[in-house]
């Protein structure tokens, strides 16, 4: 089967400035790269965490390296990974001095206990011998002591922190997310975050949660946004079960997004099914997004339009 790869870091507002340029290349250098190693045969589920990794080293992105800061000025950071061919959900949250939180993720897929909070998944980091890393990047300590200033008056952090890529703050939000589907028609989904930013302590993500990281024989999504929304939604496991009962992913994904904004929900979600479609929507102003359909490259960034939905 034809492989196919969709990719997301974030949903928020329109990129001002040279933003989308930036990010667009950031976006296609990991789809090259992970493409290559499905076309090579690997599974969906290695495609999904080679994704992730390198979105959580690119300090673009609130995942790993750059992602936001607490409101004790402490990063915690979650991820879940999904293995559509098993049905396995396994993940990590708030768990913090690590480089790569989906390699927690993916060392839970083999575990009895799949889902491990702060103190497990630290235990579990040193069982793993996993080195010690500190993610903070100097524009999310700026951005967490400016917010500090003004006693937090933002709900959340920035998707990207730099000036010339900032974001209007009308939605900012920011989670990474990869879906593949392989050469033996197997999908998977992980999705990584370093949550809202300057959120009350111990607020658990959507990410690491079936509602916004999903995947099963038919379909597989990942969500980004404002977790509080996805998990009133369930929207990634929503699309899925809808799948499954006979809509096509584009109907599954159109339907689903339009009760979202009915209900003013702020967040984007990514998909692909079992016959190698791809879709994406979004109730937020922009969605970054970009896919490898087998044959080209293509991006979300330049929908404007609220909310969309689409399919190839």
């Amino acid at each position: 089967m034809q492989p196919k790869l969709i990719i997301h870091g974030g949903a928020g507002s329109s990129l001002k400035g040279k933003g989308a340029g930036t990010i667009r290349q950031s976006l296609y250098r990991v789809l090259e790269t992970v493409y290559s190693l499905l076309s090579a045969g690997a599974s969906a589920r290695a495609a999904a965490v080679l994704g992730c990794q390198l979105l959580e080293d690119d300090p673009h992105f609130n995942a790993g390296t750059g992602s936001v800061l607490q409101s004790d000025g402490q990063i915690r950071m979650s991820a879940a990974l999904m293995d559509g061919a098993a049905q396995r959900f396994s993940g990590v949250i708030n768990v913090s001095r690590l480089q790569h939180p989906i390699d927690l993720a993916q060392a839970l897929q083999s575990s009895t206990d799949r889902v491990l909070s702060d103190q497990g998944a630290a235990e579990l980091l040193r069982e793993l011998q996993l080195p010690i890393y500190d993610p903070l990047i100097e524009s999310r300590l700026q951005e967490w002591l400016q917010e500090r200033r003004g006693n937090f008056s933002h709900a959340a952090a920035g998707v990207v922190v730099e000036p010339e890529l900032a974001v209007e703050t009308s939605a900012r939000t920011g989670t990474i997310g990869i879906v593949a589907l392989d050469q033996q028609g197997h999908l998977a989904a992980g999705t990584s975050t370093g949550g809202k930013g300057f959120e009350r302590i111990g607020r658990v993500s959507d990410s690491a949660m079936p509602a916004g990281n999903y995947a099963t024989a038919e379909a597989a999504v990942s969500c980004t946004g404002i977790g509080e929304d996805i998990i009133d939604e369930c929207l990634a496991t929503r699309i899925i079960i809808r799948v499954s009962d006979g809509l096509s992913l584009e109907a599954a994904f159109e339907r689903s997004f339009s009760e979202a904004y009915q209900r003013q929900r702020d967040f984007g979600a990514i998909g692909i099914d079992a016959t190698g479609a791809i879709a994406w929507g979004k109730t937020s102003e922009v969605l970054l997004a970009a896919y490898h359909d087998g044959e080209q490259m293509g991006d979300t960034l330049e929908m404007t339009e609220d909310p969309q939905t689409a399919c190839r």
